[in-house]
């Protein structure tokens, strides 16, 4: 299995936990951490309307965990998956984390488009490249895979007024 296929399966992956977090109550995100082997270390869905916890986005709740389990050393060589591009917020605590690589499905831009003018996701319109490449050290970013777009995108289907 090549890189492409490997972070294609870890993406469908992470669609299905956006999906686990919408049928839990919570808005459809999901994210899952790997090794550099690809072996899934952590999986986490949005909690932000479960708990009443803002920062409770996939991502940022992930890393709050991966945090407590894992060196940095460690975590400079894990990917964080995710089934759409992170939010400025969890791109913050991926770079703070140390989380070497980040691969994404579906592209923020494309998000906004689903989420129109939803209170519930009004996000910054700011790249997680851009974060990362404010900070002082190297998160490579790959993503985002327009052959999954349409996948992770049905798990926002009728979410968003």
């Amino acid at each position: 299995m090549n890189n492409r296929e490997r972070h294609i399966g870890l993406l469908r992956r992470s669609i299905e936990v956006s999906k686990a977090a919408r049928a839990a109550g919570n808005t459809p995100f999901g994210a899952l951490l790997a090794d550099a082997e690809g072996r899934i270390l952590l999986e986490q869905g949005n909690v932000e309307v479960t708990t009443g916890d803002c920062t409770g986005h996939a991502e940022a709740a992930l890393m709050a965990e991966a945090s407590k389990r894992y060196a940095k050393e460690e975590l400079r060589t894990y990917a964080l998956y995710a089934s759409t591009e992170p939010c400025a917020m969890c791109a913050g605590a991926i770079y703070w984390g140390d989380v070497g690589t980040v691969v994404y499905a579906m592209a923020e831009e494309k998000l906004i488009g689903l989420t129109g003018g939803d209170e519930r996701n009004l996000t910054l319109r700011l790249p997680c490249r851009d974060v990362f490449a404010a900070g002082r050290k190297p998160v490579e970013v790959i993503g985002p895979f327009p052959e999954l777009e349409a996948e992770a995108a049905a798990a926002h289907e009728g979410y968003w007024r």
